[in-house]
């Protein structure tokens, strides 16, 4: 990490933000990506004067919030038609669609704020609260509350940090192992509702 520190801090400033903004964005595209990264090193540059913070949190936050609405927006126009006429016909059944579809009217807005909080599933459940047609609003308030609680306790944690490198990355890989056990928890969790709802659901159901 001290190499890409020493490489972003030689950078011009609008490079270092720009680098920055589509690290926390493109999360939501590609989920292995890991945002938390991206913050902690900006709280770490903070740190050292190339960024300022609150810019910086800015930038993390709309750049990162965007990204899942842009998600949520495709799988509210495309979402629907891909399971069932597309592959994903395949995946889900009209059955299942209708439980996922009365799981979000029900706890979405709870779901979605929570699983801001663990990689992999950020990106996830908002796609389907697109293709559950979750009300916009429903889905971005909890989207940008719980990235900006995530966020600025990330860039504290940097700014806090400061030069201590190991320390900030035993930390950043604790919570990372952490968050990701849970998050394995929860798609297993869903991995057994799928396989148990699949054989002999009907349509209707």
């Amino acid at each position: 990490m001290s190499e890409a520190l020493d490489f972003l801090a030689a950078l011009p400033g609008w490079a270092v933000y720009l680098l920055l903004g589509a690290g926390a964005a493109i999360e939501n595209l590609d989920p292995p990506i890991p945002a938390d990264t991206f913050v902690v090193v900006a709280g770490l540059l903070a740190s050292r004067g190339v960024v300022e913070f609150w810019a910086a949190g800015l930038l993390t936050w709309t750049a990162n919030v965007a990204g899942a609405l842009i998600v949520y927006r495709m799988g509210d126009r495309y979402g629907r038609g891909f399971f069932e006429q597309g592959a994903g016909r395949w995946v889900l059944r009209p059955g299942q669609m209708r439980r996922i579809e009365r799981f979000y009217a029900r706890w979405g807005t709870l779901a979605i704020f929570f699983a801001r909080f663990l990689p992999g599933l950020r990106a996830v459940v908002p796609a389907f609260a697109g293709i559950s047609h979750h009300g916009f609003w429903r889905t971005a308030i909890p989207v940008s509350v719980a990235s900006a609680i995530w966020y600025v306790g990330l860039l504290w944690v940097g700014v806090v940090a400061g030069r201590n490198l190991e320390a900030v990355e035993a930390w950043l890989s604790d919570t990372q192992r952490l968050l990701l056990a849970v998050t394995v928890v929860l798609v297993v969790a869903v991995g057994v509702w799928w396989w148990r709802t699949r054989e002999g659901l009907e349509d209707g159901a």
